[in-house]
């Protein structure tokens, strides 16, 4: 797909998930942008999968350009970014060209990485998924998250997931989420995390400002609400988030035998940044720990990630007897979910 096509994909996708604001960028992106600067001849010649299913390229141009207004960079960007009232599409454009002529340099460096999103509100299915494999076994969990970034979803247990007029998390949770439920209701089994861990190739710490910045500029500026939970998690987090190759933490990972305990491994949306070889040796990986399970070590492998349908689909594989469970499908930024998981 070339850079147009993607960046107006980008901008359609971002206005199905509700902001208009960002797909107005990026279609003046995608209308406007031209090669002749090494900025944009990057973009132009970037090689492999630009889109949301490899790299990503639209989503790191307009991180960095939020990421500008965020932190008044660029002044023509803040005046134009939401709070403010939005202009015309003359006008926006000369603010987000004059943005991309006057900090490449900037602007380089947020091509460099993927997005980290960390989007809180995926946390939904993490709930709904641990109170499933609770009820199931009746075991304490340990948490392992591949592609964590900055670790608050490894903080699902501390908040409360609201649904049919009943709540699901801590009586004082840190964080109140209630997406439109489709389908069954899980079962109601409280989960118990004894042990909570990730690793990212590039994890970012949310309790410095670079951190911080880099979480809340993949956040879209016409969505408040979204900065605000993000803010509330970030609070919150205290899981370790380790900087090591996914597929080399996880099988030492899981060399760790936790008899008594669930394993629980998981990613959301994070699986696609992953390089071939890291994907087969994860799969490997849990499929020889998965042999070794116990119904009194069992583990668990859940992913929730694009597969072409709408929104993300969540799977569930459970050993010992590597039983496979569809849960059902997730918006990318647990807006919804259809559970089908009884």
């Amino acid at each position: 797909m070339t850079l147009r096509a993607a960046l107006q994909d980008q901008a359609i996708s971002n206005a199905t998930l509700g902001s208009e604001f960002t797909s107005r960028v990026l279609s003046l992106l995608a209308s406007h942008l031209a090669p002749g600067t090494p900025l944009t001849d990057r973009l132009f010649d970037w090689p492999g999968d630009i889109t949301s299913s490899g790299a990503s390229v639209p989503l790191r141009l307009l991180g960095g350009l939020h990421a500008l207004s965020i932190t008044a960079t660029s002044p023509h960007l803040n005046a134009v970014y939401p709070p403010n009232p939005t202009p015309d599409d003359a006008t926006l454009w000369t603010a987000i060209n004059t943005a991309l002529q006057d900090h490449p340099a900037f602007l380089h460096r947020w091509l460099d990485n993927p997005p980290q999103t960390n989007e809180v509100r995926r946390a939904v299915a993490l709930i709904a998924a641990g109170h499933w494999l609770t009820n199931m076994f009746a075991l304490p969990i340990a948490l392992s998250e591949l592609g964590a970034s900055a670790g608050l979803n490894l903080m699902w247990d501390q908040f409360a997931l609201h649904i049919a007029n009943k709540t699901y998390g801590p009586a004082q949770p840190v964080l109140d989420l209630a997406p439109q439920w489709r389908g069954p209701l899980p079962p109601y089994a409280p989960p118990q995390v004894v042990e909570r861990r990730g690793v990212d190739i590039s994890p970012i710490d949310p309790h410095q400002p670079q951190g911080a910045l880099r979480l809340m500029a993949y956040l879209w500026p016409d969505q408040p609400e979204r900065l605000t939970r993000t803010q509330a998690a970030i609070g919150a987090a205290k899981a370790t988030v380790d900087k090591e190759d996914a597929a080399d933490w996880l099988e030492r990972r899981l060399s760790t035998p936790r008899p008594g305990c669930i394993h629980l491994v998981y990613h959301t949306i994070a699986w696609q940044y992953f390089p071939e070889q890291t994907q087969r040796r994860c799969r490997d990986a849990l499929l020889a720990a998965g042999k070794a399970a116990t119904p009194n070590a069992p583990l668990a492998w859940l992913s929730m990630e694009a597969d072409g349908g709408t929104g993300a689909a969540l799977k569930l594989q459970v050993w010992p007897d590597a039983r496979q469970f569809g849960l059902g499908r997730i918006d990318f930024h647990g807006r919804w979910v259809d559970w089908c998981a009884t």
